[in-house]
């Protein structure tokens, strides 16, 4: 096998990547803060590190909380972007 092969478990995640569905929310915090809410990503094993990635790549606090991905900020198109970049779908992707 090549490097260039795929191993079984990155063609799993290629897979699930064209397949999840993804909600990305504005959401009123505490104190009338905007947050951003990704949903959909809850049987992905790799959300903590998605969630790290964006929060470094946007430079804002955030969390993996109960199978939703929450920052602070309203970043919605941004994470979009990132999202795509990653891989996912971008009509799995909807944007409220």
């Amino acid at each position: 096998m090549s490097d260039d092969d795929f191993s079984m478990d990155e063609l799993v995640k290629e897979l699930d990547k064209s397949q999840v569905r993804i909600v990305i929310a504005k959401e009123i915090r505490k104190w009338n803060k905007a947050g951003t809410v990704i949903s959909g990503l809850h049987e992905r094993k790799d959300a903590p590190e998605i969630t790290r990635k964006l929060k470094t790549k946007i430079g804002t606090g955030g969390t993996y909380k109960d199978g939703q991905i929450i920052l602070q900020g309203d970043h919605r198109e941004t994470v979009k972007a990132m999202l795509i970049s990653m891989g996912f779908a971008e009509d799995s992707i909807e944007v409220m």
